[in-house]
């Protein structure tokens, strides 16, 4: 007989096997663990990729494909309305002219030029979006040229640490781009993998590796988050096994903040009937405890479309850091627990004593996700997730419709219509 959970207020279901779930529904037959891998960042766990890769199986699945496609064409709500949004959005017109850099430059000045990379980003993929949900090709001839050019011209990413940033963030989106056009007739696949194998992976994989020979606590969350996922989606782009476990096991036990457990350092069991988790990055600002919920949440979607359930890794670990943000930023109280670190390269001793208020109520699309994965997946009471979507956030947009800065091309979007259940 099923309980009620008095910490999470919600019928206690167990913990269902993700991989369990996909056998049992037909998804993924062959999803079986390869035995022995490990890696030397992470302390040797051991691997999870599958034994073959489910495409398309990054942020997105046929299954959420075809439902918007459905929903929309029947003309149905919450979809219309995110296809509205996708539709007006100036990225999404099918003129979009890519302009390919040999150099992305971040961080360095007057030589940046990284906003022309996460606009074609952007652009290619809501591009590739209305190809798949509208069916027309003109929207994927566009978003292949983009991918296209690009791969024939970027040779290297530069700039001061943050060209870490930029490996990372625009190497987990523009992979999902390229995931979303493989097997279109007009896209270069492979010589769209060897520029995120040659370009995005060995930053990726650099900088976890070392940090820039820093203080291994001195990078946010974020740094590592994105370029972890960066890592699992290159994997899965290349069906390369070894990179998608490197993700997923630093996730579980890497050394940086941007592990589960760094990521989360401080749990809080029943305030107020819910269980929260603090952020890493509470004490800095809410826009980058904001963005930390879109880079995970990427991260566990992605992982979630290959088998592996790290949603509800460690007792749910990341849901209650999602709640806990979430409370927050619709002006409800959380408890903080002092957060010290060290900084530099001497691990110089710092310390943040209250939750940050900078940013608080910041609108960006990366909800919508989690709520429909916590509630209508998994059936969970995600009251503080769920407010935040539906009475702050509303229907998602993305690249183009918050702001022209890269804070608001952090996140892919558009999650009403391509996540709604």
């Amino acid at each position: 007989m099923s309980r009620i959970d008095p910490h999470t207020n919600e019928r206690d279901r167990g913990e269902v096997s993700r991989r369990g779930l996909l056998r049992t529904a037909g998804g993924l037959t062959a999803a079986l663990a390869v035995g022995g891998a490990t890696t030397a960042l992470t302390g040797g766990t051991a691997g999870a990729a599958p034994a073959t890769f489910t495409h398309p199986g990054m942020l997105h699945n046929w299954g959420d494909i075809n439902r918007a496609k459905v929903r929309v064409a029947a003309g149905n709500d919450p979809w219309l309305s995110g296809w509205n949004r996708l539709t007006a959005n100036s990225h999404s017109q099918s003129t979009w002219t890519a302009r390919p850099q040999s150099v992305v430059y971040r961080g360095s000045g007057t030589s940046n030029n990284y906003t022309i990379l996460y606009n074609d980003i952007a652009a290619a993929y809501q591009n590739a979006l209305r190809w798949h949900v509208g069916g027309t090709t003109a929207n994927a001839d566009c978003a292949a040229r983009i991918c296209n050019a690009w791969s024939s011209t970027l040779t290297s990413i530069q700039g001061t640490t943050d060209a870490n940033l930029a490996a990372g963030i625009y190497g987990w989106q523009f992979a999902n781009v390229g995931e979303l056009l493989r097997g279109y007739s007009g896209f270069d696949l492979e010589a769209f993998q060897q520029m995120m194998l040659n370009v995005f992976y060995p930053m990726n994989h650099g900088f976890l590796r070392d940090h820039n020979f820093a203080c291994i606590t001195n990078y946010w969350a974020n740094w590592d988050l994105c370029n972890m996922a960066s890592i699992m989606a290159i994997g899965i782009l290349c069906d390369d096994g070894a990179k998608y476990d490197e993700a997923v096991n630093y996730f579980k036990t890497g050394a940086g903040n941007g592990s589960i457990q760094h990521a989360v350092p401080f749990l809080y069991s029943g305030v107020e009937g819910y269980d929260l988790g603090q952020w890493q990055e509470a004490g800095r600002d809410q826009g980058h405890c904001i963005m930390g919920m879109g880079q995970m949440g990427a991260l566990c979607e992605m992982a979630w479309n290959q088998g592996d359930d790290l949603y509800s890794y460690d007792n749910r670990r990341f849901f209650k850091a999602a709640q806990y943000v979430a409370k927050y930023n619709i002006g409800l109280d959380v408890p903080f627990t002092t957060y010290s670190w060290g900084s530099g390269q001497n691990c110089a001793y710092n310390e943040q004593t209250v939750v940050a208020s900078g940013a608080r109520g910041l609108v960006r699309p990366v909800w919508a996700m989690l709520h429909f994965h916590y509630n209508k997946r998994m059936f969970w009471n995600d009251k503080y997730i769920s407010d935040m979507y539906y009475n702050l956030v509303g229907t998602e947009g993305g690249g183009g419709d918050y702001g022209s800065t890269s804070g608001g091309y952090d996140q892919l979007g558009f999650g009403t219509l391509m996540y709604a259940k």
